[in-house]
Order: C-alpha cells, then sequence, then structure tokens
C-alpha cells in the first residue's frame, strides 16, 4: 500500500547522500539544477554513479547498481556498494521489486527518464480528445476502468510507450499519429525525439536505430496498455 515511498526514498535519499556521477543534481522540488558541491554529503558517501531518475523496468537492487557497471566497477566491488546503499537505506524487502505503476501525477514525474509525459485530455465514447484536437482509439477495458468520467483528466505515457517502428505501428494502427521532430537527444543505444503533441511537448524514446533529424515527419502510436490516467484535481491515478 505504501510502495511509492520507497521510490521517494531511493530517489532523493540516495541521491542526497551517495555521490554522484554527475557534475549537477536536479532539484524536482524546487525545478532547478543544483551544483554537485551544494549537496550536503557525509562521511558514508560512497559513489555509486547512480542518474537522478529511476528506471521503471528494472528492480531497486538495478537501479543502484545500474551507475556502477556503466562505470565497469567490478562486480564484487558493485555487490559491496549496492548491499550497503540497501543495508543503510533499509530497503532489503524491496531489493528484486520493480516500481508498480505510480499512484499519482507526482511520482509519475520522477520515475524513469526521460519523464513521464502529461496531455490533459476528455473522453467521448472509446475516443480520447486532446488539447489541439487530436484524437486516439482506446479499448473499451481501459476506458471502463476510469468508471465513467470524462472530464478533467490527464493522460501520461512514457516515452518508451510511444513507439515508432513498424510492428508497433501495424499492431496499433488505429491510433498512428504524425508530428515533426523538433529536437533530437543521443543517448547511445537509445535515442529521444522532441515534438509537441496534443498541446504539449512530447519526447519519444526510440532506439539507436531509428534515426530522425530535426524537421523530419515522423509517425507514431501510443501503446494502448501502458497509458496512464491521473485526475487534474487532485493528480491522484485512476487506475
Amino acid at each position: 500500500m505504501y510502495y511509492h515511498i520507497f521510490c521517494v526514498i531511493i530517489y532523493l535519499v540516495i541521491s542526497t547522500y551517495l555521490t554522484l556521477d554527475y557534475q549537477m543534481w536536479y532539484n524536482t522540488i524546487n525545478n532547478e539544477m543544483l551544483p554537485m558541491n551544494n549537496i550536503e554529503t557525509n562521511e558514508l558517501d560512497r559513489t555509486c554513479g547512480l542518474t537522478d531518475a529511476l528506471y521503471p523496468h528494472m528492480t531497486v537492487e538495478k537501479n543502484i547498481s545500474y551507475g556502477l557497471k556503466n562505470m565497469k566497477v567490478p562486480n564484487e566491488e558493485i555487490k559491496r556498494k549496492t548491499d550497503w546503499a540497501i543495508n543503510i537505506l533499509g530497503l532489503e524487502e524491496y531489493r528484486h521489486r520493480k516500481p508498480k505503476k505510480p499512484v499519482n501525477k507526482f511520482v509519475a514525474g520522477f520515475i524513469g527518464s526521460p519523464q513521464m509525459n502529461f496531455f490533459d485530455v476528455t473522453i467521448e465514447g472509446n475516443t480520447v480528445k486532446f488539447a489541439d484536437g487530436k484524437q486516439i482509439p482506446l479499448p473499451e477495458n481501459i476506458i471502463s476502468k476510469l468508471g465513467g468520467k470524462t472530464t478533467g483528466l490527464i493522460l501520461g505515457i512514457r516515452g518508451e510507450d510511444i513507439k515508432l517502428d513498424p510492428q508497433n505501428l501495424e499492431v496499433y494502427g488505429e491510433g498512428k499519429q504524425s508530428a515533426v521532430v523538433e529536437n533530437t537527444e543521443v543517448m547511445g543505444n537509445e535515442n529521444n525525439l522532441y515534438f509537441t503533441f496534443g498541446g504539449a511537448v512530447t519526447v519519444a524514446r526510440v532506439s539507436k536505430y531509428e534515426i530522425s533529424q530535426v524537421g523530419d515527419t515522423i509517425d507514431f502510436t501510443f501503446v494502448p496498455s501502458k497509458i496512464h490516467f491521473f485526475d487534474k484535481e487532485t493528480e491522484e491515478s485512476l487506475f
């Protein structure tokens, strides 16, 4: 019931008390970048090379060890530091668990990198209508979970669940949309594509083989089962 609390603990506590392998640390609450020398550390500080976000597809243990693996730290040292962090934060019972569906928009906003995309939407029948007039169909089993609520909704979807590949475009073709790429971000094995959709700046996280340039028109689709809905007023998850 309180599972989301551990996500907050990992993000805030570990980011504060472990030296990160970054020159800057993102202060989510104040929406600003802070120099690393402004972050208070103590004698227990050990570098775990953590990024400033959680990866929802990985367990707590793997989230903590991810940065060390990227730094090519020896496996024995990775285990020692990961065990130390889990022990000192009292997260042993969550070691092999993954973040579940976020309980509210705030939690959804910092789990994962890049953060979840959010859109103001309304529902008409089995159709989602966005602020810019765009529409996508959703299966009845998803719409029914909203309990008849049709307005005051925020739709959320992660960048990795916006698909550009032919296979997903064929499977979820009814919801296919188009947009013009406004910016790109090369991330090694992945690329982030930025574009405007639904009245908001949107980011899709695609593989390094899905190459697009600024100005290109791309076709994409949302994976229906990965869509989240939040109450616009309370920001609580609706299912």
